[in-house]
């Protein structure tokens, strides 16, 4: 099976474990948030992995950096809302801490990333 070039990428890799962790964790949501905080949430982490893809199959350095801020830009998003999420209790200090250390990671890897693709 063929591997797509943005399947090799650190940082698909970590924003793909990422939404799984995510996912995992949303499921200790209470259920009337559901379609609330929770599709938020999962929406935003998936928008990340999602823009990385797209973006690497794109020809111009301009448009790939175009995607890698939306990514960023997603993730900030989601960092936001599991910030919410511990104000609201749905998550405890630990979980937050967790997911913040991989938001910083993903973070690092896309300003990385996105400096590379500048050159």
């Amino acid at each position: 099976m063929h591997t797509y070039s943005f399947e090799k990428l650190r940082v698909w890799q970590k924003s793909r474990e990422f939404v799984k962790t995510l996912y995992l964790v949303t499921r200790n949501f209470p259920q009337d948030e559901r379609f609330g905080i929770v599709s938020q949430l999962q929406r935003s982490a998936v928008s990340v992995s999602s823009n990385i893809a797209e973006g690497s199959s794109r020809t111009s350095s301009k448009d790939q950096s175009y995607f890698i801020q939306l990514a960023y830009s997603s993730l900030m998003e989601c960092l936001n809302q599991l910030i919410l999420s511990y104000d609201l209790g749905y998550i405890e200090e630990v979980t937050l801490i967790e997911l913040r250390t991989q938001v910083e990671e993903i973070s690092n890897l896309l300003n990385a990333y996105r400096k590379a693709i500048s050159k």
